[in-house]
């Protein structure tokens, strides 16, 4: 077996598991909660949306976590490594704060901005509270999983969300129906659930790091100041991320606010395909992930011949693998949307979306790849915001409207033109790609090659 081949597998395979878990945890809450009927689904589903904003402004601080430990690691600056992690896990935590405080103080507020059915809003507003106080163990647990995958103990965070998952699905069925005596608690019972894994995760997560670090006989460095680049030069990697994600994030917003107001069975529809998209998606994370770190190490060792022949092996891998799972999914279309207990046309509409995400699944695979992985390595991170916001606002966003409020299609049409944006986004980033001006190492310290203004 290869290097390639066995580091690879080392990092993708745990992720890509990991992932599948973590999608899980919103399939498990929806498949019982749509026990409930259709308020509760859409519930959660609104609920979820406003957590895709965190977890994509999260999302942002682990990459530019990632990019900096993979290529400092890299480079053997095990210093600098170590201060990527102590800054990381500062923003990491005061990005759970904030959100903690937004969706546990004003829960109603947020979610009229989705919806205007009150029932929903009452419903949502309950699962919202409690769920709010899991955002800040996330982002520790999020942060310290990027050091694990760059040192290559991938397996740690899986473990960690199997026995997540594991609880959740437990507790799910223990509180939502009031099973062993327990109070019927609905729609709470489900949020309490969520919350006591992210904990355990976290639990789980941080004993396995102490325990690499015990092993490898590694000593923890405390530092908020690096020496290689600056925190202003930090803050210019960090912000485009941000700027992008969470831009990125609110145009799914808005296309959920439009299927909103298509009519209760088509945002009922939508939302229960996302867990099934989700853990899709996460069946072929890890090869983003791999990208990250794999192509981010051999820029620290400033090896860009390399660096670019791991980046095409992983593309191709890519999509291989989602040419494969599109064509499972179309078959498990039918079956999962009868699990659950909603209306005929509602789960017609569900399945019809299931076979356009299908479709459209080897593309989205190239683009989580290309940009979120292998475009990113090289620490310039301006190259993924423009293409995101390109696609996202003068794409997306204006194909979305013209359908729904312009053709006045259904919640299909609106749904595949616009993720139509993804193969513009496809055709920037291969552009991009073969131009090599991502190729940057940051162990040069040369801050004109980032746009950086630092010294």
């Amino acid at each position: 077996m290869s290097d390639f081949v066995r580091t690879l597998c080392k990092i993708a395979v745990p992720v890509t598991l990991q992932g599948m878990l973590q999608a899980s945890f919103s399939i498990v809450d929806q498949i019982m909660i749509g026990q409930l009927g259709e308020a509760g689904i859409a519930a959660v589903g609104l609920c979820g949306n406003f957590s895709l904003i965190f977890s994509v402004m999260l999302g942002a601080v682990c990459t530019v976590a990632g990019i900096l430990m993979a290529q400092f690691l890299g480079a053997e600056e095990h210093a600098e490594a170590w201060c990527s992690l102590d800054v990381s896990l500062v923003c990491g935590a005061a990005l759970g704060v904030l959100f903690l405080l937004a969706a546990g103080g004003f829960p109603t507020q947020i979610l009229g901005l989705y919806t205007a059915d009150d029932s929903i809003c009452r419903t949502g507003a309950a699962y919202f509270r409690i769920v709010a106080f899991s955002y800040l163990p996330m982002a520790v647990s999020g942060v310290l999983s990027a050091w694990l995958r760059c040192k290559e103990h991938a397996a740690i965070p899986f473990l960690a969300s199997l026995g997540a998952v594991a609880a959740n699905t437990g507790l799910n069925a223990l509180l939502i129906f009031g099973k062993l005596g327990l109070p019927v608690m609905g729609i709470a019972g489900a949020a309490i659930a969520t919350l006591v894994s992210q904990l355990l995760n976290l639990g789980l997560i941080v004993a396995g790091f102490w325990g690499c670090l015990r092993k490898e006989e590694e000593r923890p460095v405390w530092s908020l100041r690096f020496k290689k680049l600056t925190l202003q030069a930090y803050g210019g990697m960090v912000l485009p991320i941000l700027v992008s994600e969470f831009l990125w994030s609110l145009g799914q917003n808005v296309e959920s606010a439009v299927y909103g107001h298509l009519g209760t069975a088509s945002l009922a529809a939508y939302t229960l395909t996302c867990p099934l998209q989700s853990l899709i998606m996460g069946a072929l994370s890890g090869l983003s992930a791999a990208a990250g770190v794999m192509v981010g190490k051999q820029l620290g060792k400033k090896d860009y011949a390399a660096a670019y022949a791991e980046s095409q092996k992983l593309m191709a891998a890519g999509l291989v693998g989602s040419v494969a799972v599109s064509a499972l999914l179309v078959l498990l279309a039918e079956p999962y949307t009868g699990w659950y207990r909603v209306a005929p046309g509602v789960k017609r509409l569900g399945k019809l979306l299931l076979v356009i995400f299908a479709l459209y699944a080897p593309v989205k695979v190239e683009n989580m790849i290309l940009g979120g992985g292998i475009l990113r390595s090289g620490g310039n991170t301006k190259i993924i915001m423009v293409i995101d916001c390109l696609g996202t606002w003068c794409v997306g966003i204006p194909l979305c409207l013209l359908a729904a409020y312009g053709f006045r299609w259904g919640i299909a049409g609106v749904y595949a033109l616009f993720t139509a944006e993804e193969v513009f986004r496809l055709l920037l980033s291969l552009v991009m790609f073969h131009k090599r001006r991502w190729m940057i190492s940051l162990s040069d310290k040369d801050p004109d090659a980032l746009g950086w203004t630092g010294p």
